[in-house]
């Protein structure tokens, strides 16, 4: 990597951490008071499924109300026609999987609303490397997840990765190919600062799943606003027409998993110019 790009990853990494609104576990922390239908559809190279659920008020501090009765069907513009069959805690699902290139759209008719949004399928991503590393930032260290992508060619491309500690959720983000297309991309993860007491500090032996799609624009945008809405006080932008809340993608996926060891931890080596 240039010096440049070397710099400009210090400076988003330690924008990352003075806002703390990045690279986080993704939950849909919606600002307004009244409840509201929530929409969480996928189609994959593994299956397709929704989960819909109801908000509680702001007021309310148990959990969403999983819903079920609901009506799901997937299309694609191939001719495909998947209804989704209910199975628990506001789960519908297929084992039908997605084909790349086509067109999906999710409608989901419940209580005489009607919600829908489309989505195109990508194809799997691929990854090329996973490592924590250590990296001085200003006067202290930092342990760091180092995703390396390799950018799929010839194409517009958009990533969706999100890091999982011992089966919860632990860091996120979105990034897409514009700046380097047909390259080796990589997405640095601040997990923690070195010395700290919090709970973010990673253990020895902690399991690491990590999942990356690739998804695309439409479902880019949305995961975008969501990272950005803390810093602008605004809810993402909408992915679904009827009025619900949540977001559909299309995306091929993989998953790699990674055990944590304090001493296996590598001094980052890349040099600015």
């Amino acid at each position: 990597m240039t010096g440049r790009k070397e710099m400009i990853s210090l400076f988003l990494l330690m924008a990352a951490y003075l806002l703390t609104g990045c690279e986080k576990e993704l939950n849909f922390n919606y600002h307004q008071s009244a409840t509201q239908y929530v929409v969480e559809g996928a189609v994959s190279n593994e299956g397709m499924q929704a989960r819909i659920s109801l908000t509680n008020a702001v007021e309310d501090n148990t959990t969403t109300s999983d819903l079920s009765g609901a009506t799901v069907i997937i299309t694609g513009d191939d001719g495909s026609r998947t209804p989704l069959t209910y199975t628990r805690n506001g789960f519908y699902r297929s084992t039908k999987r997605g084909t790349p290139g086509v067109v999906y759209t999710l409608d989901v008719t419940l209580d005489d609303h009607h919600f829908t949004s489309t989505s195109t399928m990508q194809d799997q991503p691929k990854v090329n490397s996973f490592r924590v590393i250590r990296k001085k930032i200003m006067t202290e260290w930092f342990q760091l997840g180092d995703l390396r992508i390799q950018d799929l060619s010839n194409q517009d491309n958009w990533y969706f990765m999100h890091v999982y500690r011992n089966g919860l959720g632990y860091r996120w983000a979105v990034m897409s190919d514009r700046n380097d297309p047909n390259r080796e991309l990589q997405q640095l993860f601040t997990f923690f600062r070195e010395g700290s007491t919090d709970n973010d500090v990673l253990r020895e032996g902690d399991a690491l799943r990590i999942e990356i799609r690739a998804i695309d624009q439409r479902a880019y945008d949305y995961l975008y606003s969501m990272q950005v809405m803390e810093s602008t006080g605004t809810n993402p932008i909408a992915n679904f027409t009827g009025g619900c809340l949540g977001y559909f993608s299309a995306y091929g996926g993989l998953t790699i998993h990674f055990t944590y060891h304090a001493d296996e931890v590598e001094e980052d080596d890349e040099k600015g110019e």
